[in-house]
């Protein structure tokens, strides 16, 4: 029911939520001015702006310069969306002091992770097929994908990904825990050991015997991830 009187309206939220080591009002023109940079074109002034907000700790502490980040996540430049997946990955990581990050911050980087569709994930893999050590920054994010599991499984039915990309598809399934995969990993071994024995033309052609061998053991170790204790 609506009332014509005056309602209560409430406290806008800060950009910030700094604690008593950070000064919101000397960081403040920074962090805008380092936010506007990292929306350029040149790649070298959006890594340089990165590095400004990281030097701030701006992304653990703001629920805008975390989400703004986590929109650049498939970023072209692949070693800048490296930079950007460490970031976030660390963000949802407690601190040396075993400090979470504000709710509010988790909050605004989990509704957008939720939405992640198959170019985001795509885009996650390929980092994780040129820099292994990311590996743990990648499952926290995919940890906020509840529909992951699907897109991943897309892309390692598809014969025109790159191996190491969907080797990667398939060690993310498993690491993550995605168990309504299941079903769709035993069809695909199946599918793979059927046209491994020269059974079958398998509608998907894979890259050659020899992919499918390799990704073979990929797939199977995902799904023995997932059927453990």
């Amino acid at each position: 029911m609506y009332s014509d009187s005056p309602q209560p309206t409430s406290p806008q939220p800060t950009l910030l939520q700094f604690d008593e080591t950070l000064e919101s009002v000397e960081l403040l023109p920074e962090v805008w001015s380092a936010l506007e940079d990292f929306t350029k074109p040149d790649v070298i002034l959006r890594a340089s702006a990165l590095d400004r907000l990281i030097n701030l700790d701006a992304p653990r502490y703001s629920p805008v310069v975390a989400y703004i980040i986590v929109t650049k996540i498939a970023d072209q430049n692949l070693e800048l969306r490296a930079r950007i997946i460490e970031t976030l990955g660390n963000v949802l990581t407690p601190d040396n002091n075993g400090s979470h990050t504000p709710s509010e911050v988790r909050t605004s980087l989990h509704l957008y992770l939720s939405g992640f569709r198959t170019r985001e994930i795509y885009a996650m893999l390929q980092v994780c097929a040129e820099y292994p050590t990311l590996d743990n920054h990648v499952v926290q994010l995919l940890n906020s994908c509840p529909y992951a599991g699907n897109h991943l499984i897309d892309i390692l039915k598809d014969n025109k990904t790159p191996f190491e990309v969907r080797e990667q598809a398939a060690s993310m399934i498993g690491k993550v825990g995605y168990l309504y995969t299941i079903p769709a990993l035993e069809r695909l071994i199946g599918r793979l050991e059927t046209r491994l024995n020269g059974q079958e033309a398998m509608y998907f052609a894979t890259h050659g015997n020899s992919s499918d061998a390799n990704l073979l053991p990929c797939i199977k170790d995902a799904l023995r991830r997932l059927r453990a204790p």
